[in-house]
C-alpha cells in the first residue's frame, strides 16, 4: 500500500514539495488529531486544510485495529499519511513501547517521538528524548522528535539520526504563538534536516510567521480543533502556511533602524 501523498500540486509559487527521507509531502501544514469533537469534524477540517499528514496518539488507538479502521477516527490512510506519536510516554522505555505498537498499527516505522514526564507542563524531556531517538534509529525507525527550542539539542538529535527536529513554539495547547522565535531561528541556521515547528501555534498568523523565517512545516492541533468552526480555521491555516512560505521564498526586504522614504524626496517636489 502506497502511503506517500500526491505531489501533483506545488505547495506555493513554484516551490518544491517537502521531502523527508523517502516520502514527499505537497502540504506543509500538518494536523494533530486530538481534541476534535467528532471524527466527522476532524475529517472536514482535514479536507479544508489540504494536509497530507495527521498525527495519531498510539495510546488512543485500538491495538486490534489497522490503518483505515474506526480506531483511527475515520482517517483514510490512502489519502493522508498517518504518523503515530508517543504522546503520554514519560521516558525512553515507554516511548519505545509505544513506537513499536504504532509501527504494528500503521504498517510503517515512522514515529513522532514525544517524551513528556511532567503532566503539569507537558515539556519534553531532553535527556530521554535523545536516548529514545538513538534507540529507535537503531531499530530502523524514522524519528521525528518533539523538543525544546534548544539549538544544541537540535544538533545532537540530528547527529543521532533524527529525520526532522520539531521545536515547540510555546507550551502544548496554549495557542500563544512563536514565543521561542529567536531560538528557532538559531536552529534553522544550523539545521541539516527539515525543521517542523510544533506546539503552541494558535493563529494562522503564527503559522505564517514560522514559515516566513524558514520552517519547513508547522504542526497544528489545538488551534484548529478548539476553534468555533474547525473546518474554516483549517482553511485559514492552509492559506497562512502558503503565504508564509511564499514570503520566505521571495526573500523578505531588509530591516532598517530608521525611516527611509520609498520615493525620492529631492528634486521634483521643489522644482519651479
Amino acid at each position: 500500500m502506497n502511503q506517500t501523498p500526491s505531489t501533483e500540486t506545488p505547495t506555493a509559487f513554484h516551490d518544491e514539495p517537502l521531502r523527508i527521507r523517502e516520502r514527499i509531502f505537497s502540504s506543509r501544514l500538518w494536523i494533530g488529531s486530538g481534541k476534535f469533537s467528532s471524527p466527522k469534524i476532524l475529517a472536514a477540517a482535514l479536507g479544508r486544510s489540504g494536509a497530507h499528514l495527521v498525527t495519531v496518539a498510539v495510546r488512543r488507538a485500538d491495538p486490534t485495529a489497522r490503518g483505515g479502521d474506526p480506531a483511527f477516527l475515520g482517517i483514510d490512510p490512502e489519502k493522508v499519511f498517518l504518523l503515530p506519536n508517543t504522546s503520554g510516554a514519560r521516558n525512553a522505555a515507554e516511548a519505545l513501547r509505544l513506537a513499536r505498537l504504532g509501527r504494528a498499527l500503521v504498517g510503517h516505522a515512522w514515529v513522532k517521538l514525544e517524551v513528556t514526564p511532567d503532566p503539569a507542563t507537558l515539556m519534553p524531556d531532553p535527556v530521554e528524548t535523545l536516548l529514545a531517538t538513538e534507540l529507535l534509529v537503531k531499530e530502523g525507525f524514522t524519528v521525528l522528535p518533539y523538543m525544546h527550542a534548544d539549538p544544541v539539542l537540535a544538533l545532537r538529535l540530528q547527529d543521532a539520526g533524527a529525520a526532522t527536529v520539531m521545536p515547540l513554539a510555546a507550551p502544548i495547547g496554549t495557542n500563544r504563538g512563536l514565543r521561542t522565535r529567536d531560538l528557532i531561528e538559531m536552529i534553522l541556521a544550523q539545521a541539516r534536516v527539515p525543521v517542523i515547528v510544533d506546539a503552541g501555534i494558535g493563529l494562522p498568523s503564527h503559522a505564517a510567521e514560522a514559515m516566513e523565517i524558514g520552517a519547513s512545516a508547522v504542526l497544528v492541533n489545538t488551534a484548529i480543533a478548539t476553534a468555533g468552526s474547525p473546518p474554516d480555521m483549517a482553511e485559514a491555516f492552509r492559506l497562512a502556511v502558503l503565504a508564509g512560505r511564499a514570503a520566505y521564498l521571495s526573500g523578505p526586504g531588509r530591516v532598517l533602524e530608521q525611516a527611509e522614504a520609498s520615493s525620492p524626496l529631492t528634486g521634483f517636489l521643489w522644482e519651479k
